[in-house]
């Protein structure tokens, strides 16, 4: 990874606009980077990192970034912006960043807050351009990220080397030592492993713990359906043997269960014969005491029915006394039904008489029916009269109509008038603007021919004046690109000659004692020549000749464009001629005016002659419907003449038809109720006639009726009937009495049930006694015998349970004791593990030991051969060991601690520390190379000749092609190193100032 230039804006405490040239710093491959305290030496390395990563160094995070990051010193207008431009992986990329900002609202008042912004692009040096790649923030990031191998700490601790980070670490114990480890080597897969082997581990263990578990609550509840006489073994979960004595405590139990078995079966049998012994004699008692208890219910029966004998004979004549009444009953039920029409016919004659005239109001039948006679006879003669009043309606409707008519001809006559009075204006009107439309249509055609001239004659002209500024541009510089190259050729030749002079001190760079000269053979360099300060090498001459290669082909590029745009130009000029583009301009819109107003004139054309033929169309129609009307007037006239003779005949002769009535329908309805109320009356009076004659008929029948049943009166027969109800019941009554008297005299006359009777009383409570007791006995042996068979079973199925979860765990139980014992080698707790060291300690005492070797190469050099760094594996902290740092001191031959080293020693150390880390956390990333390196102070506490040493080894990292930025403000570190960013801070912010090597 190479810097090449930084642009920071409002960053930090640089207001305004500041840029890095990373390629010139870096051209003597050692630089400083210094300033006084506070300037924002710092802030330089923080946007190198921010543009990176999208962050700072985690020591100088904070919240808020966005707002953190932007200058104090920055106008209101300006945004935070960081813009790097590197090269890593062999590609030449430029990343910009923008954190968010608050700025002010454009519209109204208060601030917003713009989101961050990122943007990628890369330089393509086939097209020499650069191209956009991305602007997503987690994009931008994953691939910068992947091109360095490192993530942002490990970037902090190998690209920024933080002197303070370093001294602390040479000082630091195992665990502090580690976790830096740990970040920087991303060992994290390697304490996932041991993270992984401990949850295995409890894993396991708790499916083990589990299992034992479940294996002593089969055991309980064995113990459980043994009654208790099962002993457990005291083993808690997880303890070995466990599953050994549960299954042998179960196989007892299964044992004593099956001889209990026996001896409830034994039991049970007993208990059975007893039960079957009492039972018979149950049996025998119950049914002595049912025949004894049946006899004795008979004998009350019997004495019941003789205490009844007197009401069951008044029963039988009451019943008697009803078959005879039945006979009557035929008789009674017809006087009733003829009481009953005779009394309706009566009321229904009254209503009816009551409707009636009263000198008809007392007539009889036949009078009655010979009025209602004649009212018909008089409503047969008015349907004539009815009809001719129905035409005479129809009459005077039709005549109403032709009213209407004539009005609406009316109507029609005089709107047609009026209209065709205005017509010849109208028609006038309408061809006019017809006329004036066809004119517009010649005239807007004749238009479009001019127009096209006029508008290529304006573009030609425009073009003209655009391609005579276009013109002297491109003669300007053709001019300026004619300049550059003269100016690059001299600059390329003088370089050339600088270099054919100094050609003796770059040929002398290569020579070796011992080694033949390439130019005199010999093999012995007394005074080669040295490089002077402005030597120029083989690379300065070629980006010089280059240089003038690429100013010479521009300045052909702009020659070619000079010709092509007078070419263009000329063209212009015959095409638009020597008018001017204003008064061309002004006649094309003076022609796109007229134009347009001959278009929206002849665009009615269509819509005007329509209308004219709507008009010509309508006043057709209004001189048809002005004829038509007069010829439908004429012709109603006689219609009317006729019509008023027929109503006056009318009229006349439904005068005499109605009399009184207001008219024919009103007479007829009068006589159809006249004749209805007449015929009513003349039918119930005869009704009521007929049903006295048979209520006097039935009156007679019923007596001779009742003689003949042998009753005094017709009331007699009467009060002997029953109804339905009554003779079912009295009925029921009698049969009941016999069923019980001939069910008594049965039950007596049983032999069993006369000999029960004559036996003691049965003693059925002792016998019941008795039975109850075998009964009990019999449940007791059976809930035993069950129970115990229950026992059995569920002993059975447990202990197979058992057996299985134990065959189920044995696999389980041998990899608990695998993982176990991986896992406490892997954490350091195991016996077999000497040093109890884990297994992250282990990988990164490995690395250690590599930083270690790598360091003491430099630090040989920088103590002058007196320290050198060791890792050392004895414990420390907790008991455990692996991360160990120790110096060696050649002068004393001893080892110590690297807390007893000065603060110069301690600060060369750490430097060497540092940088061996680097080489190996580069090598770990992938082989990813670091041109630029940048060490942050602590140069204050080396003597000169100590500071000469570190600065030779920061000088021989050159030899792999680095380049080493130093960040301090010694003073002495000015005059060592030529090139130089040096950070001035002032009121209105800070300021960068660089000087090359040069």
């Amino acid at each position: 990874m190479r810097l090449h230039r930084l642009d920071i804006t409002a960053f930090g405490p640089f207001g305004a606009s500041q840029s890095v040239d990373f390629d010139d710093l870096s051209a003597a491959g050692l630089f400083l980077l210094h300033g006084p305290t506070g300037a924002g030496k710092t802030s330089v390395l923080d946007a190198v990192c921010y543009a990176l990563y999208g962050s700072v160094p985690g020591a100088r995070q904070g919240s808020g970034q966005g707002m953190t990051l932007r200058s104090d010193h920055a106008a209101p207008g300006t945004r935070t912006e960081v813009r790097l431009e590197l090269t890593v992986a062999g590609r030449r990329l430029e990343i910009t960043r923008q954190p968010p900002w608050e700025r002010l609202k454009l519209r109204g008042k208060g601030t917003t807050v713009d989101k961050a912004q990122t943007w990628l692009r890369e330089y393509d040096p086939t097209t020499r351009a650069w191209k956009d790649l991305s602007r997503s923030h987690q994009e931008i990031g994953e691939e910068i990220t992947q091109l360095l191998g490192m993530s942002r700490e490990q970037f902090c601790q190998v690209v920024l080397l933080p002197q303070g980070d370093f001294a602390r670490f040479l000082r630091a114990d195992a665990e502090a030592r580690g976790k830096l480890l740990g970040r920087l080597f991303d060992t994290r897969r390697f304490a996932e492993v041991e993270k992984r082997l401990a949850e295995r581990r409890r894993a396991t263990e708790a499916q083990v713990r589990e299992g034992d578990a479940a294996l002593l609550a089969d055991a309980h509840r064995m113990q459980q359906a043994a009654g208790d006489t099962m002993e457990l073994p005291e083993l808690a979960p997880g303890e070995p043997g466990l599953a050994e004595a549960v299954l042998e405590a179960a196989a007892v139990a299964r044992a004593t269960a099956r001889e209990l078995l026996t001896i409830a079966d034994r039991r049970l049998t007993a208990a059975e014969s007893a039960r079957a012994a009492t039972g018979h004699e149950l049996a025998d008692a119950r049914e002595l005491d049912r025949l004894q208890r049946r006899f004795a219910e008979a004998r009350e029966r019997a004495a019941r029915l003789a205490e009844r004998s007197d009401a069951h004979r008044a029963a039988q004549e009451r019943m008697e006394r009803a078959r005879k009444a039945e006979s009557v009953a035929p008789a009674l039920e017809l006087r009733d039904a003829a009481d009953s029409e005779h009394r309706r016919a009566a009321a229904a004659e009254a209503r009816a008489r009551a409707l009636l005239p009263q000198a008809l109001a007392d007539a009889g039948a036949a009078p009655l029916a010979a009025a209602a006679r004649r009212a018909a006879e008089e409503l047969g003669g008015l349907e004539s009269a009815r009809r001719a009043e129905r035409r005479l309606a129809a009459l005077v409707e039709e005549r109403a109509g032709l009213d209407r008519q004539e009005r609406a001809d009316e109507e029609v006559r005089q709107e047609a008038e009026t209209w065709l009075a205005d017509w010849e204006t109208v028609r006038t009107g309408l061809q006019s603007r017809v006329d004036s439309a066809q004119e517009a249509a010649t005239r807007a055609e004749q238009l479009a021919v001019q127009r096209d001239p006029a508008r290529r004659r304006l573009t030609a002209a425009r073009q003209r004046d655009r391609l005579t500024d276009d013109t002297e541009a491109a003669r300007q510089r053709a001019l300026a690109a004619a300049e550059d190259a003269v100016e690059a050729r001299a600059h390329w030749l003088d370089l050339k000659e600088q270099r054919l002079h100094g050609i003796a001190a770059e040929l002398a760079a290569n020579l070796t004692d011992g080694t033949p000269c390439a130019v005199c053979g010999a093999t012995q360099h007394p005074a080669p020549a040295r490089k002077t300060a402005g030597h120029v090498d083989r690379e300065a001459e070629e980006r010089a000749l280059t240089a003038y290669q690429t100013a010479d082909e521009l300045r052909a590029q702009a020659e070619r464009h000079l010709g092509t745009v007078r070419e263009a130009l000329a063209a212009a000029t015959a095409e638009a001629g020597d008018t001017s583009t204003a008064q061309l301009a002004e006649a094309a819109e003076e022609l796109d005016g007229a134009y347009m107003w001959a278009r929206a004139t002849a665009s009615g054309l269509h819509a005007a002659q329509e209308e004219l033929r709507r008009a010509e169309g309508e006043r057709e129609q209004r001189v048809a419907a002005q004829q038509q009307a007069a010829v439908r007037s004429a012709s109603r006239v006689a219609g009317r003449d006729r019509l008023e003779r027929e109503q006056a005949l009318l009229e006349e002769e439904l005068t005499l038809a109605r009399g009184t009535a207001e008219s024919v329908t009103a007479r007829a309805a009068q006589l159809e109720r006249r004749a209805a109320l007449l015929t009513d009356a003349a039918d119930t009076a005869r009704a009521a006639e007929d049903t006295a004659q048979r209520l006097k008929d039935a009156d007679a029948r019923l007596a001779d009726a009742a003689f003949r049943a042998g009753f005094d009166t017709p009331a007699d027969a009467a009060a002997a009937l029953l109804d339905d109800t009554a003779h079912r019941e009295l009925q029921r009554r009698l049969d009941a009495w016999q069923t019980e008297d001939a069910a008594v005299r049965a039950v007596l006359a049983e032999a069993d049930t006369a000999d029960a009777a004559r036996r003691p009383p049965a003693d059925l409570t002792a016998a019941e006694q008795a039975a109850a007791d075998a009964d009990r006995r019999l449940r007791e042996a059976s809930s035993a015998r069950d129970a115990a068979d229950r026992c059995r079973a569920e002993l059975d199925r447990l202990s197979a349970h058992a057996a299985t979860s134990v065959r189920r765990l044995a696999p389980l139980r041998e990899e608990y004791t695998r993982v176990a014992r991986l896992a406490s080698l892997a954490a350091g707790t195991s016996a077999d593990n000497e040093r109890r060291m884990r297994l992250e300690s282990y990988v990164l005492a490995a690395r250690l030991e590599q930083v270690a070797a790598a360091a003491t190469a430099r630090l040989l050099r920088m103590s002058a051969g007196r320290y050198t760094l060791v890792h050392s594996d004895d414990r420390s902290g907790r008991g455990r060991s692996g991360l160990g740092l120790h110096v060696v001191d050649a002068w004393t031959g001893r080892e110590r601690d690297t807390a007893t080293l000065s603060g110069g020693e301690t600060f060369f150390a750490s430097l060497a520390l540092a940088l061996g880390l680097a080489d190996v956390v580069t090598d770990e990333a992938g082989g990813v190379r670091l041109d630029t390196l940048f060490i942050d102070e602590g140069f204050g506490s080396l003597d000169d000749q100590t500071l000469d040493e570190v600065l030779d080894v920061l000088d021989a990292l050159r030899e792999r092609d680095r380049s080493v930025g130093i960040v301090s403000h010694v003073p002495d570190l000015r005059r060592r190193i030529h090139a130089q960013l040096e950070v001035v801070k002032g009121r209105s912010g800070s300021v960068l100032r660089q000087r090359g090597a040069g």
